[in-house]
């Protein structure tokens, strides 16, 4: 009976971190264009920032360095890529990372409902908040979820999100892909920027500074800085959305050949735990009513999220030749969190009163990234290579002080508020440290004028060690792995571009099997992917098309009687994603997408689970977004978009079985209207325009509400 009550605790304990992660409790370049004479052609090698030229203007990107580490077409890319850009975050004024993956295929960027503290995201069925979410083309460190991350989108050039594997040229990362925040970096130009203010439902303001120049005649010098500040209530009663961010930057380009810019940028945010629900009176009937979709359930003046970070790093390139050019990125980071929550435990028989525990969680994680490369271009007879070799190394400490305890229940439907809170006892006290190592090589390969093929292999080395203050027992774990990669390009003369691509992932497995006493292997991961791209001649558009098969080993379950995590997971995931974007020369812009997936478990500890879906995983996704701006004429200057979110109903589960809850699908519009008028330009926008209520996950006998309409104006002025 001792060892059923203690099991019952852990599981209470764990349900608690779901409000942190859910998923953490569930089981668990351009290359050489003329080699006809044996001449290596002059290639542009282009620095790491991304400048928005013609090109790119509007929604279309031509380029990324996200999938090769090298400035490569999309069209020569064996992999699906998808670029947010500048303009289309603009024109759907996003607020949280989040917001600006709505639209973008493969993706679930809010699995989790409405979410103001940290950005959670599933690619192609699988998690990557942990190890998806890149600046810069470097790791944003979150290990074992200790911290997290919720980056700014105004201080975003554009968003790169490569699916699939991708550990060849990234390391350890999710086997669906990982999401890249290109920062803002400076321009040389004369002094300008902009200057914005906003105001919105839930009492937000929020004001905007993006301003840009050079430091002096040589023009060898330019600087940029980006701030905002927000204050703002949300949807829910007593949870705030406020945030201080500045991200200076200098660039330092002393001659053509060599670019040196410095990157930093510091966030506070002061928000509270967002709040999850009983799933009887929120997916299903509750004879007192329906939850409202503002309740508070934790207690106002304890419950906190606050969070700061810090940055500071350099990219760097030097093109010694036409042959030769190699990079160097780094960045320092440090981020603090600090929580109190009291929160839902559960239903109790009444059907109104909630049984609600307590947390604290003190959180801190600092280290140091570093990125090495040496890019060579050459040929080999008729072949024309770009080869990239890199060495990348990641240094990370990390602290997790988690006290627990029981708090006073409340009545959801008639809440009354300032009960004592008991201070919590210790339950969890870990310090880790992280230390990778990572040698890879790619080969881009002209083969003729039609051919591309892509080949990668990369040699990982981690060591871990984490320390149980409470017990002062040290684990230590040391993975080695190797990954490889591969892609065919058929570029056709009509603009399509058929492609295949082969891919694996390496993720180490932190702890002990339950079970067998032995050091968790590295989860790994593969997957086969064939596709179309399509870029219409003399026409700013592209469409692409793929089929992927995706296959995740060794992942994390919980044994059914320990409730111990155990190494007996696979899942298999394979779909299809379809998206065009489009910016036409008569003032419209257009992005649409469609994503079709079927996830499964294929091995796991729970017998029963084997062949059922992964939870929190619609099978269809579908969007549409269509902005136009009246390009001439008595009307010029007058925009107005909208835009259409269809989310496929999903399966969540309780403690004990999976797929017992099934969320209903839903369908959201969003809309804008905006004026330009010389330097000034005035914008409305509306998210969720009908104000749908609408479940958005269900998890533990739990549920959690998607966000609400929001409603914003702004006034940019432009100098």
């Amino acid at each position: 009976m001792k060892v059923a009550k203690y099991n019952r605790l852990k599981l209470a304990i764990v349900a608690a971190l779901l409000e942190l992660n859910p998923e953490s409790f569930v089981h668990a370049a351009d290359t050489p264009t003329d080699v006809s004479e044996a001449e290596l052609p002059t290639v542009e090698v282009k620095a790491n920032a991304v400048v928005k030229s013609d090109e790119d203007a509007g929604y279309v990107a031509q380029h990324s360095t996200a999938g090769s580490k090298t400035d490569t077409p999309l069209l020569e890319t064996p992999q699906s890529i998808s670029v947010v850009t500048d303009d289309q975050m603009e024109a759907q004024n996003v607020g949280t990372l989040a917001e600006a993956l709505r639209y973008t295929p493969g993706v679930q960027s809010e699995p989790f409902g409405f979410e103001p503290r940290m950005t959670q995201i599933k690619m192609r069925g699988f998690d990557a908040a942990e190890t998806g979410l890149y600046q810069d083309g470097l790791k944003l460190v979150n290990p074992g979820f200790a911290v997290s991350h919720n980056l700014e989108p105004f201080g975003a050039e554009r968003v790169e999100v490569p699916r699939g594997p991708a550990s060849v040229l990234y390391g350890q990362a999710s086997a669906g892909g990982l999401v890249n925040f290109v920062s803002k970096k400076p321009i040389f130009a004369d002094f300008g920027g902009d200057i914005k203010f906003e105001a919105g439902n839930y009492d937000r303001l929020q004001g905007e500074l993006d301003v840009h120049g050079t430091l002096r005649d040589k023009k060898d010098l330019a600087y940029r800085l980006v701030a905002l500040g927000r204050d703002s209530d949300t949807q829910i009663d007593y949870i705030t959305d406020n945030r201080v961010y500045v991200a200076p930057s200098l660039t330092w380009k002393p001659s053509d050949r060599t670019t040196l810019t410095f990157l930093s940028h510091y966030q506070k945010d002061e928000t509270q735990p967002s709040q999850r629900y009983p799933a009887a009176g929120t997916l299903f009937g509750n004879p007192n009513g329906q939850i409202p979709t503002n309740r508070f359930t934790g207690e106002p003046g304890v419950d906190k999220y606050n969070r700061e970070q810090f940055s500071v790093g350099y990219l760097f390139e030097h093109q010694f030749n036409d042959l030769l050019t190699v990079r160097q990125n780094t960045r320092y980071f440090d981020t603090k969190l600090d929580v109190s929550s009291v929160y839902t435990a559960g239903l109790q028989a009444d059907q109104r009163t909630i049984s609600r525990y307590y947390y604290e969680i003190d959180a801190k994680s600092h280290g140091f990234s570093l990125d090495n490369q040496a890019q060579l271009n050459f040929a080999t007879g008729p072949l024309a290579h770009t080869l990239l070799a890199g060495l990348d190394f990641q240094h990370t400490d990390a602290s997790n002080e988690l006290p627990f305890g029981s708090a006073p229940d409340l009545d959801i439907f008639a809440p009354v508020y300032g009960a004592t809170v008991a201070a919590a006892s210790p339950y969890q006290n870990d310090t880790l440290t992280q230390d990778q190592i990572g040698l890879y090589l790619q080969d881009q390969i002209k083969i003729t004028e039609k051919w591309r093929a892509t080949l990668g292999g990369r040699l990982d080395m981690a060591d871990s060690q984490t320390t149980d203050k409470l017990t002062g027992t040290t684990t230590k774990q040391r993975n080695e792995e190797t990954t490889g990669r591969a892609g065919l390009v058929y570029l056709a003369d009509n603009g399509l571009a058929p492609y295949f691509s082969y891919a694996q992932s390496f993720l180490p497995a932190l702890g002990k099997d339950a079970l067998t006493d032995t050091a968790f292997k590295p989860e790994t991961g593969e997957q086969y992917e064939f596709g179309v791209k399509y870029q219409p001649k003399n026409q700013n558009s592209f469409i692409t098309l793929a089929y992927f098969d995706l296959t995740r080993q060794n992942f994390l379950t919980l044994d059914p009687i320990s409730f111990l995590n155990v190494q007996k997971g696979e899942a298999h995931s394979r779909g299809v994603e379809l998206e065009g974007v489009a910016s036409f020369e008569n003032g419209l812009n257009l992005t649409a997408s469609y994503s079709y997936l079927d996830a499964k478990v294929t091995k796991s500890s729970f017998a029963s689970e084997v062949g059922e879906p992964l939870e929190y995983v619609p099978n269809h996704k579908a969007t549409l977004w269509a902005d136009y701006t009246v390009p001439s004429g008595p009307a010029k200057g007058w925009g107005i978009g909208g835009g259409t979110r269809y989310i496929g109903s999903s399966y969540g589960n309780t403690y004990y079985a999976r797929n017992t809850i099934e969320v209903p699908s839903y369908v959201l519009f969003d809309t804008t209207v905006h004026y330009t008028w010389k330097q000034f330009q005035l914008a409305f926008n509306m998210q969720n325009v009908l104000d749908k209520e609408h479940v958005a996950t269900a998890f533990g006998d739990s549920a959690a509400y998607g966000a609400r309409r929001v409603v914003t104006g702004s006034i940019k002025y432009s100098f």
